[in-house]
C-alpha cells in the first residue's frame, strides 16, 4: 500500500498556487472528464484559448469571478508511489486563519513566490506560521520562472534569501528545498524541464513522491478520546461495556495497560471491536470500540491513553491561539473550551504575547487579540483536561474556544506551541501595541 502525504500550499496573492495545484491534478490524471469540461467552458467564457487549470481548485463562484482563493480547498490525488491530501490555502493577509487551518495537519508545505517579485512580506509571514505549526518540511516553488527567461541567477538569489529566512525560523538546512517552476507551462512540476538545464534537483512531484513522511502517527503515544460508551444491555450481551472513538494517535493492542484520564484509573485492554469484527491491534485513524478488563466509570469526553506515556491532566493551559472572531479577546474573558469530545468552562488569565505579522516579532502583553491575530495565552479551565503538547499529539494537543452566548467558534488553539525564533519586540505600550506594532 502506498504511503500518504498531507501537504499544504501557501504564498502571496497571484503567485499561482491554484494553477500549480490544478497542474498537479491535471498531469496526474486526477481530474474527471466533467470537471475538465466545466473548466474548459469557464475558460472560454473568459476568452482563454486553453483551460485555466486554477479553476480546478477555485471552486467558489466568488473565487472564480475574482481569480483569487479565499477558502481552504482540499484536493485528493494519487500516483503509483503515494497518495496525497492537499490543502490549497489563501494568500490574503486577512485570511491568515485559513492558512493556519490548512497547514495544521500538513507534513510538508509548498510555499510559492513569483520569480519576478521574489520573497515578499507575506512569504516571510507564511513561513513563520508554518514554523509555528511545526510543519517539518518546506519547499519553495519559484513560480513563473518562464517570465524571467528561466534565469538561473534570479532563482539563486530568491532561493538563498528564503533559505536563510527559513533557517532563522528553526528549519534545518536540509529540510528546505527550492525548485524553479512554471505552473502554467508545467516546467519542473511533474517532470524536469529542459528549459532549466542548470537545475539538477527533482521536479516537484518527484520530490513529493519520495520525501520521507514523518512523524508516523502510529509511532506516537496511544490516545483514544471516548466519543460514546456502548452498553447494549441485551440478552446476547448482558455485560458488554465498550468505549468507542477514533484513535487519535499511536497503536493499541489487546493486553496493553492503559490509563483513563482525567480520573487516572488503570486497566488492561481486553478486546478491540470494529465494524468488521475484532482486532488484535489497531492504529491511528481507526474507529474502534475498546473493551477493558475492569468495570470502570468512563464517560464521553474521557481519554484512554498508554499507561506509560499519558499526559498529566491540568486545569491551566499555556497555548498559542489563532483568533477567528470579529470581537476581540481580552484577559478576563470567560469562554468555553472544547477539547476532544469534552466542553468545559474556561477563563482567560493572561494574553502573554501577540505575533506581530508585519514585523514578524513578538509583542509582549498586548491588550487584546483581534481577528486573525496569533497570540500566546494562559487559560484556566473549570476541570482538569488531559491535553498533550501539540507537537506530541496534534489531535489531543489542540482545542477550540467557543462563545458561551451563541456557540460560535472564536479561536483554534495549540497547547504548548510557541512562536518561531524571531527575536523579541519591546514591551507593549498602554494601548497594547509595541514599538514595532
Amino acid at each position: 500500500m502506498s504511503s500518504l502525504l498531507r501537504l499544504a500550499t501557501a504564498g502571496s496573492v497571484d503567485d499561482g498556487k491554484s494553477t500549480l495545484v490544478g497542474r498537479l491534478l491535471y498531469d496526474t490524471k486526477s481530474v474527471l472528464a466533467d470537471q475538465l469540461d466545466a473548466v474548459t467552458r469557464a475558460s472560454v467564457d473568459r476568452g482563454l484559448d486553453t483551460p485555466d487549470l486554477s479553476l480546478l481548485v477555485d471552486g467558489l463562484r466568488s473565487e472564480r469571478e475574482q481569480g483569487i482563493t479565499i477558502d481552504v480547498a482540499y484536493r485528493y490525488f494519487a500516483t503509483p508511489q503515494r497518495s496525497f491530501v492537499l490543502a490549497d490555502t489563501p494568500g490574503h493577509v486577512q485570511y491568515t486563519r485559513n492558512t493556519v487551518t490548512g497547514a495544521s495537519t500538513a507534513q510538508l508545505a509548498v510555499l510559492l513566490v513569483d520569480a519576478r517579485n521574489g520573497v515578499l512580506e507575506q512569504t516571510r509571514r507564511h513561513a513563520a506560521v508554518l514554523a509555528m505549526l511545526g510543519v517539518p518540511r518546506l519547499v519553495l516553488a519559484v513560480n513563473k520562472i518562464d517570465l524571467v527567461d528561466y534565469d538561473e541567477s534570479t532563482f539563486e538569489v530568491i532561493a538563498k534569501e528564503f533559505t536563510d529566512h527559513a533557517v532563522s525560523l528553526g528549519y534545518p538546512m536540509g529540510e528546505v528545498l527550492s525548485i524553479p517552476i512554471s505552473a502554467l507551462q508545467g516546467d519542473n512540476v511533474v517532470t524536469r524541464s529542459e528549459n532549466t538545464p542548470w537545475y539538477t534537483g527533482p521536479a516537484l512531484l518527484e520530490h513529493l513522491e519520495t520525501v520521507p513522511v514523518a512523524p508516523d502517527p502510529h509511532d506516537a503515544p496511544f490516545r483514544l478520546p471516548v466519543q460514546y460508551v456502548i452498553r447494549p444491555r441485551t440478552a446476547e450481551y448482558p455485560d458488554y461495556r465498550g468505549y468507542a472513538g477514533q484513535i487519535a494517535s499511536g497503536t493499541v493492542r489487546t493486553g496493553d495497560e492503559v490509563v483513563v484520564l482525567p480520573q487516572g484509573l488503570r486497566s488492561t485492554v481486553a478486546g478491540i471491536d470494529t465494524a468488521d469484527g475484532p482486532l488484535g491491534e489497531a492504529g491511528s485513524g481507526n474507529s474502534v470500540t475498546v473493551l477493558l478488563d475492569d468495570d470502570l466509570d468512563i464517560a464521553r469526553g474521557d481519554l484512554i491513553a498508554s499507561a506509560g506515556s499519558a499526559p498529566e491532566p491540568a486545569d491551566e493551559l499555556s497555548a498559542t491561539v489563532c483568533w477567528l472572531a470579529g470581537s476581540a479577546l481580552r484577559a478576563g474573558s470567560r469562554v468555553l473550551l472544547k477539547h476532544g469530545a469534552k466542553t468545559v468552562q474556561a477563563f482567560v488569565e493572561e494574553i502573554v504575547a501577540r505575533f506581530d505579522e508585519q514585523q514578524l516579532r513578538a509583542v509582549h502583553a498586548p491588550e487584546s487579540l483581534e481577528l486573525n491575530h496569533i497570540g500566546q495565552v494562559r487559560l484556566r479551565t473549570s476541570e482538569p483536561l488531559p491535553a498533550d503538547d501539540y507537537r506530541t499529539s496534534p489531535r489531543t494537543g489542540s482545542f477550540l474556544i467557543i462563545d458561551p452566548k451563541d456557540g460560535d467558534t472564536l479561536a483554534a488553539g495549540l497547547v504548548g506551541v510557541g512562536f518561531p525564533a524571531l527575536g523579541d519586540a519591546p514591551a507593549a505600550s498602554a494601548d497594547g501595541q509595541g514599538a514595532t506594532g
